[in-house]
């Protein structure tokens, strides 16, 4: 579930940090739900603790998980505004990337407006 890649440029405390707030957008993880302890999960990921604190430690900074002294690390609840903020960021990128490789605004446009179409949403 918590899945890093050690071969990537993003630090790895950053990527767990991401890879929390993927699981609450796609339902994986909820308010509530217990994390694995910081311990447990450097175990798992053979990785330092310490750098398993660091994201736990902006994870809670930023309101997403919250610790009970004892008892653990649990999933707050979602704020939808920072679920938007982190889909819009990852699409900003892609946007960005899209047109530096020469895609126009209008082929985008018209992407987004199919997808929204094939999604039952609203393409205006």
């Amino acid at each position: 579930m918590f899945d890093i890649d050690i071969n990537s440029r993003t630090p790895i405390y950053e990527q767990l940090y991401r890879k929390v707030i993927e699981l609450i957008i796609k339902g994986v993880l909820g308010e509530g739900d217990k994390l694995p302890s910081v311990r447990a999960l450097a175990l798992d990921l053979h990785v330092n603790a310490n750098t398993i604190q660091k994201a736990y430690t902006l994870l809670e900074r930023d309101g997403i998980i919250y610790s009970l002294a004892g008892r653990g690390s649990f999933i707050a609840k979602p704020d939808h505004l920072l679920a938007q903020e982190y889909i819009l960021g990852d699409f900003d990128k892609a946007v960005t990337a899209a047109l530096q490789s020469g895609i126009t605004s209008g082929a985008l446009c018209e992407r987004i407006d199919t997808i929204a179409a094939n999604q039952g949403g609203d393409s205006q």
